[in-house]
């Protein structure tokens, strides 16, 4: 994992934080959303797990014209054989980015919803696997909100992860604009895990061991999300599981085989941010700053277990 987290980090530099998480997430056998500005390395970082991983890669641009026949695949017709064959979409690669994904209308962004739950796609009553490991990292624009449509409940919480990379520090930018002109760091990277190695590595990690008491700390947390004055939608039963998860992955990090508090606390905020609804009219990042804010507050006053 290690190796992994590093290989990003020099494809995305500056961004140690958030590479862990995105490996955390994949592990965990995750969706991940990154929302952020335009030109801050949320392509780059899809990319670059993708090659660091070895698994094969598509990137689909979504615009309000896209039809989800554009992402599933659609059956063609062979004259010859007056039969018909089912032509593979975008879809069907184990590492997919859904660029700019609130682009496009709700029906062709939940074409995305089977595969990213079950790992296949259903159409004219036959069903496809895709290839596994199958993950999805999709982006958004949080600031410029023309044309958009916003992402529903239900896609959101299909994401294990909502991450946003911030812009990177300025000697990293001042190191960016020495180096321009050479080989980018993306065009290097080798892989250094495999398909199997990650199929492997995520039933290791769902096998991790994890306390009744680490377990009663995630559930506390969730139902503080559900009796605070300020939420109106706490955390749901899968948003716990994401979180218990998640930790799960973490806890690779450091060599363990059990969960600790520490692992809970350092994943709580990315998988539950995105899933709370805000009593106040707050939208979009606003809202997810907010209830960041909400998360951090309660982690520090719900008691862990020693």
């Amino acid at each position: 994992m290690e190796r992994l987290s590093a290989h990003l980090s020099r494809a995305v530099q500056g961004k140690e934080t958030q590479a862990r998480l995105t490996v955390t997430s994949v592990i965990a056998g995750g969706h991940v959303l990154l929302e952020d500005v335009p030109g801050v390395g949320k392509t780059t970082l899809a990319e670059a797990l993708a090659r660091a991983c070895g698994l094969s890669f598509s990137r689909i641009q979504f615009t309000a014209d896209l039809m989800p026949t554009d992402i599933l695949g659609s059956q063609v017709f062979h004259a010859a054989s007056a039969t018909f064959t089912f032509r593979q979409g975008p879809i069907f690669r184990q590492l997919v980015l859904a660029d700019e994904l609130n682009r496009a209308p709700p029906r062709t962004q939940s074409a995305l919803l089977e595969g990213m739950a079950h790992g296949q796609v259903s159409m004219d009553g036959s069903t496809w696997p895709l290839p596994a490991p199958f993950t999805v990292v999709a982006t958004q624009n949080p600031v410029d909100l023309n044309g958009t449509y916003p992402l529903p409940d239900s896609q959101l919480d299909r994401f294990l992860m909502r991450l946003s990379l911030g812009h990177p520090a300025p000697d990293v930018e001042a190191r960016l604009l020495t180096t321009q002109g050479r080989p980018l760091a993306l065009d290097t990277l080798e892989a250094v895990t495999g398909p199997e190695e990650l199929i492997s590595l995520r039933a290791f990690a769902a096998g991790l061991r994890m306390d009744d008491a680490v377990a009663e700390y995630i559930v506390r947390l969730a139902r503080a999300t559900r009796e605070h004055g300020d939420i109106e939608r706490g955390a749901s039963t899968r948003a716990v599981l994401a979180v218990g998860g998640a930790a799960r992955a973490h806890a690779l990090w450091d060599g363990r085989d059990f969960v600790t508090p520490g692992d809970v606390r350092t994943v709580l905020v990315p998988c539950l941010a995105h899933r709370l609804m805000l009593r106040s009219n707050m939208q979009g990042p606003t809202a997810r700053e907010e209830a960041s804010h909400l998360l951090e507050e309660l982690a520090r006053k719900v008691v862990a277990p020693r």
